[in-house]
């Protein structure tokens, strides 16, 4: 199954953060300079960080569905534009990212799944963001996560809702729910809500950055006989 909430997941991983638009004016101002603090530390963390590799655990709640699936793996991230997502338990999946080009190998199903990211994700923002072309304060409202909760070490939630002008652009995407690290500033934990009410949740842990990962990484390695599958067009070219 194509996970399309990687892609806008990997997307705002890779993105060299930028300055973020609040919302409207009033409510609680305390929350506000701390989401601003939270995203001026994690654009310094971020346009320093050439190259990415870490563990993650996700779990995604389907609506209608009463027991969520859980799964597990890698991902790696060189800037500009190139993403390894790599599903290792229950079951092997992985997505390549190369500028506008996607791969999918199931090992299972012995296929590849080839399309471009502007067609299966239905707006051009996820590759803007995987390339740094575009920053998160051009797609998205950077607000204080609402409630009391907060993340490891006290530090405030921030939610990213997609702005207005291009909610049709993101399609499915609700918001998006950022924890970081509280040293670090990495980012910890993302939760993306769909307009459909499914939820995944991803975190990640042994992070390691600017290692030098090499280009070889990303490019995709697939058996003689594999079979190529043309992922459907969300949109019009």
């Amino acid at each position: 199954m194509m996970r399309l909430g990687v892609l806008a997941i990997g997307a705002v991983l890779a993105v060299s953060v930028s300055y973020p638009v609040l919302g409207e004016e009033g409510g609680d101002e305390q929350a506000r300079k701390e989401v601003r603090e939270v995203m001026k530390r994690l654009q310094a963390r971020y346009e320093k960080t050439k190259d990415l590799q870490a563990d993650f655990t996700q779990k995604t709640t389907i609506e209608g569905f009463e027991r969520p699936m859980t799964s597990s793996g890698k991902v790696y991230i060189k800037k500009p534009g190139r993403l390894r997502w790599n599903y290792l338990d229950p079951s092997a999946e992985d997505i390549y990212v190369q500028g506008d080009d996607v791969k999918v190998y199931v090992p299972e199903h012995k296929q590849v799944l080839v399309g471009k990211l502007t067609h299966m994700a239905a707006s051009r923002a996820p590759l803007e963001l995987l390339q740094g072309a575009a920053k998160l304060d051009a797609s998205f409202e950077a607000e204080p996560t609402p409630g009391k909760s907060r993340g490891v070490g006290g530090i405030r939630l921030v939610t990213l809702v997609p702005k207005s002008h291009d909610a049709e652009a993101h399609g499915t995407v609700q918001r998006i729910v950022v924890e970081v690290f509280p040293k670090t500033y990495f980012i910890r934990s993302l939760s993306l809500h769909e307009v459909s009410g499914n939820v995944s949740n991803f975190e990640f842990s042994s992070l390691q950055s600017n290692i030098g990962l090499d280009d070889d990484l990303f490019v995709p390695k697939f058996p003689p006989d594999v079979e190529v599958v043309k992922a459907p067009v969300l949109t019009q070219p």
